[in-house]
């Protein structure tokens, strides 16, 4: 868009339509690591010990349009194609590479990620100028001002999002990083819903609320859109700040899900009471455990609330380096049915931008995460159960953890290449399996 303004062909003060596209590639490779045993009793989901090469390929085209006042549409079909380590299993909360939850194929698949209808109604206060990009049309904006949007999206375009640790393209590459690890937001398994939200923004405070739908099946692609019945509601209220002339927010988000979903819990009183519905006879959907001496979730599933609350909080320290906090308590009951298998979760680090060593739009960043499962959870797993992503036979628990280095090189105006490393102790919440060293290269394209 920048190319045609030049030429004095686009107005990007004042956008009347817009179109973006980005490339994204990351190969992954973790050498062989130390495993006292590896899917015991046929139970699937161990990250295997042997050494594993993956990737993921995305292009996303984004256009937007500004049909009438405060009103606009927006459109993005994504491609995406992916191998993951070992089928995507093994890792709990600190799944290495964030496009590994769009569940693509090696073979390219197209799809529509977002198509949504956004009005904006001023409420008065100061114009502030919005810039030009992918899903948003520059002009203006009232620093009070009531948004809604309604249609296809992901639920990270609007809520819990965080300068220093929420653009994986251009960041960390760890899911964890990406959002709380531990929120269960509503989503199919490409990280998509439908739903609407609602911003209402009042200066340096925001309140924001969202109804959105989730899968019929945990992680599955098939969205239940009866979300009077079915839902993921979530609230969060932001207030940014000025601390010392530095940048800064603080954000409360909570969810509460209502899903057909199975209870850890209830799930073992069942096979206790009757160990011929173990997991190799379930008829509904499951995750097609063979280990016959097994509790299932299929076993347990009915309607079921999955609560969560979380902090996220952002600071600049220096013009060239800020630094993120997050942290969240689900309550742990009920089987993952989105996101990652955390129960609770917490991540922290900074990003320092190259403009010390004459490279302005280089950056280097550090973080860290951890997850918890709940004891629930521990439990079931150590009876051989499994869930959307992980599950040994047995389990040693501790918490999982994951140490996210990068440097990000500006290589051309449009072009930035990123070597990234990973130590991930305890896969699976496991301490008899591991540690892990992960090494990702990221190519990132914007046109």
């Amino acid at each position: 868009m920048s190319a045609l303004a030049n030429h004095g062909w686009h107005n990007l003060q004042d956008e009347r339509w817009n179109l973006y596209s980005q490339g994204t590639y990351i190969s992954s490779y973790h050498p062989a690591f130390p495993a006292a045993y590896t899917n015991l009793n046929d139970t699937p989901n161990s990250l295997s010990p042997n050494a594993e090469l993956g990737f993921t390929g995305s292009v996303t085209f984004y256009a937007g349009v500004n049909a009438w006042k405060g009103g606009e549409f927006y459109y993005a079909p994504e491609m995406i194609s992916e191998l993951p380590f070992s089928g995507l299993k093994g890792i709990g909360g600190s799944i290495q590479n964030f496009e590994l939850q769009k569940n693509g194929t090696q073979s390219s698949s197209w799809y529509t990620s977002r198509a949504i209808y956004r009005q904006t109604f001023s409420l008065g206060g100061t114009e502030n100028a919005v810039n030009s990009g992918p899903m948003q049309l520059a002009g203006t904006v009232s620093s009070r001002r009531f948004v809604f949007t309604a249609g296809s999206f992901s639920i990270l375009d609007i809520f819990d999002k965080n300068t220093y640790a929420g653009d994986l393209r251009r960041q960390f590459s760890n899911m964890a990083f990406l959002t709380n690890a531990a929120y269960d937001f509503g989503a199919d398994a490409r990280g998509y819903t439908s739903g609407f939200a609602g911003e209402l923004y009042f200066d340096n405070w925001a309140l924001r609320f969202a109804r959105i739908a989730g899968p019929y099946d945990p992680n599955e692609m098939s969205r239940n859109l009866n979300i009077w019945n079915y839902y993921g509601d979530q609230v969060e209220i932001e207030h940014k700040h000025v601390l010392y002339g530095l940048a800064g927010a603080i954000r409360i988000l909570g969810y509460r899900n209502r899903e057909r979903s199975g209870s850890y819990s209830d799930a073992i009183s069942v096979f206790q009471t009757d160990s011929t519905k173990n997991a190799t006879t379930c008829t509904t959907f499951n995750y097609e455990n063979p280990n016959a001496n097994a509790p299932d979730l299929c076993w347990a599933r009915k309607a079921n609330i999955k609560m969560g609350i979380g902090i996220n909080m952002e600071q600049s320290i220096t013009e060239d380096i800020g630094t993120f906090f997050r942290g969240m308590y689900s309550d742990g009951k009920t089987e993952v049915y989105s996101y990652t298998s955390a129960d609770r979760s917490l991540s922290f680090g900074g990003i320092m931008k190259g403009t010390r060593w004459g490279r302005a739009k280089d950056s280097i960043g550090l973080g860290y995460a951890q997850s918890w499962i709940s004891k629930e959870h521990v439990a079931y797993l150590n009876m051989g159960g499994i869930d959307g992503f992980i599950g040994d036979g047995k389990i040693s628990y501790k918490p999982e953890q994951v140490v996210d280095v990068y440097y990000q090189w500006h290589a051309l105006p449009s072009t930035w290449i990123t070597l990234d490393y990973q130590h991930l102790a305890n896969p699976g919440f496991n301490a008899d399996r591991g540690p892990v060293d992960i090494y990702n290269g990221r190519v990132h394209f914007e046109f």
